[in-house]
């Protein structure tokens, strides 16, 4: 069974507040090019996690529609993992234009360190190791309720 549209938006929520939340942690004290100190760099990155997940309901929307498209309805599993150009792209330049008014500028090399790294790996996770302990997430779905 294909995952549903609520069935991926719950997965890409889930993945980010496990995942991503994990990986910033990790990830923010080596970023390159930032010298603010560790509590800002915590605060930025979770922040930075916060608006892929709002655009990712957006994005998720955008990618159902296309979705309908194809005959199995669904995409292979290397798109998955090329979204992060639009996305990355979309937050990088919303970010650089102010538009995101809660999070302040990061360097760009900073940005696409911890996005890169926090996507790949939720990718990496959503294609491995999260089929283990959800081994009926794919039979209802994706959807949790």
């Amino acid at each position: 069974m294909v995952p549903t549209l609520m069935g991926r938006i719950q997965t890409r929520l889930f993945l980010l507040a496990t995942v991503g939340v994990v990986v910033t942690l990790l990830i923010m004290p080596i970023v390159p090019g930032v010298t603010a100190p560790l509590g800002e760099l915590y605060v930025t990155g979770l922040l930075v996690l916060v608006a892929v997940g709002v655009l990712g309901i957006g994005w998720e929307l955008i990618y159902h529609f296309l979705m309908q498209f194809r005959w199995e309805k669904d995409w292979p599993t290397m798109f998955g993992l090329l979204t992060l150009v639009p996305e990355g792209l979309l937050l990088y330049f919303l970010l650089r234009s102010g538009a995101v008014g809660f999070i302040d500028p990061i360097p760009a090399a900073a940005f696409w360190t911890h996005f890169t790294v926090v996507w790949v790996s939720m990718w990496l996770v959503a294609n491995g190791p999260m089929r283990v302990p959800f081994i009926r997430w794919r039979f209802r779905g994706g959807r949790v309720l």
